[in-house]
């Protein structure tokens, strides 16, 4: 599955797998527990492959930053946890992606970050990375 189907709902916890859409929204289904949601078209709702990082010149995709990740974990879960210090998480965040912008990427985006790299890698959801990497290159 692509992150194409992965969202991330506000104000509800972890990320949805969107099973069909209806005529007022859709119905997603938690990748934490497998429970089923209807949300309508008012919910703030973001696709993960929308999503991108600052950096100090570009704006890299969240699909890099999590295919990163991934090599730098070997494929396994962050060797680092959203509830370690601010100095850990930055520490961390700047190996995987040295030009991140400090300014603009805060704490609380790279906890969530992880959080949603371990998330993805529990569910075995971070297979397709590089495949959809080199469609988009193409």
């Amino acid at each position: 599955m692509s992150l194409d189907n992965i969202l991330s709902i506000a104000q509800k916890p972890g990320l949805f797998k969107l099973v069909t859409q209806t005529r007022g929204g859709f119905i997603a289904e938690s990748l934490i527990d497998g429970k089923r949601i209807s949300a309508n078209l008012r919910s703030n709702v973001s696709l993960l492959s929308e999503i991108a990082v600052y950096t100090l010149t570009e704006e890299v995709p969240l699909r890099e930053v999590l295919r990163k990740i991934k090599e730098k974990e070997k494929g396994e879960q962050a060797s680092v946890s959203h509830k370690d210090s601010k100095d850990a998480l930055e520490e961390y965040f700047f190996e995987v992606l040295p030009e991140y912008d400090e300014d603009r990427v805060y704490v609380s985006d790279i906890k969530k970050i992880l959080k949603w790299y371990n998330l993805l890698q529990k569910n075995d959801l971070l297979n397709n990375l590089e495949e959809e990497t080199t469609d988009e290159e193409e």
